[in-house]
C-alpha cells in the first residue's frame, strides 16, 4: 500500500508538471522575440507608457531593450535564472537588479517583466477542477523565487491563465494578475495579449501590459551575457 501511495504521487507530479509545461509554452515559445508595451496608471489618472524589445532563449535567459520613451532608450536588462541586471548607456557597465525591484516603476516588478517558464520556479502544489478553470496552487522551488506562492486560475480550453493571485511565504496577497484578450499571434500561438495588474500595496496605482508581437527565433548563447548585454540593440536584426 505504501509503494502504491508512492507511486500515485509521482503519477500526479509528472501529470501536473505537464500541465505547467504546457502553460508555459502556450505563453511563449522556448525561444523567441516579442514586444510589449507596459503602462503605468497613477491614482490621478497620469500615464506613463514603455515599449520594450525582449529576447528569450530557453527556460532562464531573456534580453530586454528599452525602445521607447526617450529617456529610457538604450538601456537593456539581462536575465539568467535568478540573477539580473540593468545596463544604462551613460554608466558603462551592469548593475545588479533584484527580481522584486522594478525597472518601470508601477506595479510590475522585474520578474513579472522579465518572466521566465513557470515550470522553472514552481511546483505544482494542488490542482482542482472547477467548472470553468482549473485551479492550481504553486509553490516556489526554492526562495529566491519573487512570489512564494500563486493561485492560478487556467483556461480549459485555451490552456493559458485567466487570472494569478501572487502571495509571499506569510500568505500575503502581493497583486493579482488579470490575463485577458486572447489573440493569435501565427506560428500556432494564442494566448492572452494583454496583463493587467492591482496590488493591495499599491492603492490607486495600476500596470498593464500589452504584448504586441511574439515570434519563434533562436538566438546565440553569447547574447545572454553581460558582455552582450550593451548591445542588445543587434538582436533586432
Amino acid at each position: 500500500m505504501k509503494y502504491l501511495i508512492i507511486l500515485l504521487a509521482s503519477v500526479i507530479s509528472v501529470f501536473s508538471s505537464d500541465i505547467l509545461e504546457k502553460i508555459d509554452r502556450n505563453l511563449t515559445p522556448v525561444s523567441a522575440q516579442m514586444y510589449k508595451k507596459l503602462i503605468n496608471i497613477e491614482p490621478d489618472g497620469a500615464k506613463k507608457e514603455f515599449i520594450l524589445f525582449q529576447a528569450k532563449k530557453d527556460k532562464e535567459k531573456m534580453v530586454s531593450l528599452f525602445l521607447s520613451p526617450d529617456s529610457e532608450k538604450g538601456r537593456s536588462t539581462l536575465r539568467l535564472g535568478d540573477n539580473m541586471w540593468l545596463y544604462i548607456p551613460n554608466v558603462g557597465r551592469p548593475i545588479r537588479i533584484t527580481s522584486m525591484q522594478s525597472v518601470v516603476g508601477g506595479v510590475f516588478n522585474n520578474a513579472d517583466i522579465m518572466r521566465l517558464d513557470f515550470s522553472t520556479e514552481y511546483n505544482v502544489e494542488k490542482q482542482e477542477e472547477k467548472k470553468e478553470y482549473l485551479l492550481l496552487t504553486l509553490k516556489a522551488k526554492n526562495d529566491t523565487v519573487s512570489y512564494d506562492k500563486l493561485i492560478m486560475q487556467v483556461d480549459k480550453k485555451s490552456m493559458t491563465p485567466l487570472q494569478i493571485e501572487c502571495y509571499t511565504s506569510t500568505k500575503l496577497l502581493i497583486k493579482t494578475l488579470y490575463y485577458k484578450k486572447l489573440k493569435d499571434f501565427g506560428d500556432n500561438i494564442v494566448r492572452p495579449s494583454v496583463i493587467e495588474t492591482e496590488s493591495p500595496m499599491y492603492k490607486g496605482y495600476k500596470s498593464i501590459m500589452i504584448y504586441g508581437k511574439i515570434l519563434p527565433k533562436k538566438f546565440p548563447d553569447e547574447a545572454f551575457t553581460l558582455d552582450n548585454l550593451s548591445k542588445a540593440s543587434n538582436l533586432r536584426r
